[in-house]
């Protein structure tokens, strides 16, 4: 299987069960009828009663839940893409337009009633912003005059990861704030904290299943993405993910800097090089190769820190004002260690890079 098809799979997994989508909704959709969710009706939609069309949408997930005694449909839409898809307000309102079609098709709604409302999600964990429209009517040519009347309108709601700020990630007991706090994690030692709080929140045998969820996305995603080519063993429970990472937080710390270095030192032999063959020229190519090579080698090590460091704060918080960048490049050798020390305990720009 691959990684992206692991990551879909781990995530429907994940949405398939019943806190995770009450949690959604109660700590991420801050909309007055959301308090008027009878939870314990919360009901997945079975295949029996999905069409062809939709079951070809496999990363899409159908909830349903009372309110007020009728039925509202939730349909979370899992959106994996690496770039932000412009029609996905036309997608959203064929796919709505197909499970009204099923509702009727099975006869959960037959003739003479209304249709249940609808309330589709967007969950998106790409790096670039979400830019694109988010409500069909954007998408469509305003018609002049009396035929307004029939310009189409269909909105969904957002949830875009990389967009939640930290003061909407405060919440412990939230199991989708640890899924954003893991898939957001730049550092090992954040991991072990989310995971730490998953470990307190799902608590007795009525999370087993939803615990094994979690174990097998952050075994096979969380991890890996964290650190590549490293082997990460199989592992059954929250509880040894928390003891693994503790165990290895300070051998990954120190294999990050080891990295860091490497790739300064093959940067700076690669300048070095280079500088050595241009002094070569004019002042001995003997000479000029070795103060090359020295003073290359210093300064690519520096450029290799910087860069690896800027990766990591990218990594953790998105993209970065132009101010960090202006620090981190002239910032010596003990600064940027320091900094890179901050980093792993660090809740924010500002405890890494204090004001003056």
């Amino acid at each position: 299987m691959s990684s992206d098809s692991s990551h879909d799979s781990g995530y429907k997994l994940l949405f398939s069960h019943a806190q995770v989508v009450e949690d959604l909704l109660r700590g991420f959709v801050p909309e007055d009828w959301v308090a008027e969710l009878d939870f314990t009706t919360l009901e997945k939609v079975s295949g029996s009663y999905v069409s062809d069309d939709l079951r070809d949408r496999e990363d899409d997930i159908i909830w349903r839940v009372r309110r007020q005694g009728q039925w509202l449909y939730v349909y979370v839409l899992l959106e994996f893409q690496s770039s932000v898809d412009p029609w996905m307000a036309l997608r959203v309102m064929v796919y709505t337009g197909l499970l009204y079609q099923d509702l009727i098709k099975t006869g959960e709604v037959r003739r003479g009633q209304k249709l249940p409302p609808v309330f589709p999600l967007v969950l998106y964990n790409g790096r670039q912003r979400w830019n694109a429209a988010r409500d069909v009517s954007e998408l469509i040519d305003l018609l002049p005059g009396s035929l307004k009347r029939y310009h189409p309108a269909h909105r969904y709601f957002l949830l875009d990861e990389s967009a939640v700020g930290e003061e909407h990630l405060s919440d412990r007991q939230n199991t989708v704030t640890s899924i954003i706090r893991l898939e957001t994690s730049a550092v090992p030692a954040d991991v072990r904290q989310a995971v730490s709080q998953l470990q307190q929140r799902l608590q007795g045998p009525q999370y087993a299943s939803l615990r094994r969820a979690f174990v097998v996305w952050i075994n096979r995603i969380v991890l890996r993405r964290l650190m590549p080519g490293q082997e990460v063993p199989e592992v059954n429970e929250l509880q040894e993910i928390d003891t693994m990472l503790a165990e290895t937080v300070e051998e990954w710390t120190r294999q990050w800097k080891a990295d860091g270095l490497q790739q300064g030192r093959l940067q700076g032999l690669q300048e070095g090089r280079q500088k050595g063959r241009q002094e070569g020229r004019q002042e001995g190519r003997q000479e000029g190769l070795q103060e090359g090579r020295q003073e290359g080698l210093e300064q690519g090590l520096l450029r290799g820190e910087r860069v690896l460091l800027h990766k990591q704060l990218e990594r953790r918080y998105g993209a970065l004002p132009t101010w960090v960048s202006e620090r981190l490049a002239q910032a010596d050798h003990a600064q940027l260690e320091a900094w890179a020390l901050d980093l792993l305990d660090a809740a924010n720009l500002e405890d890494i890079f204090p004001a003056g």
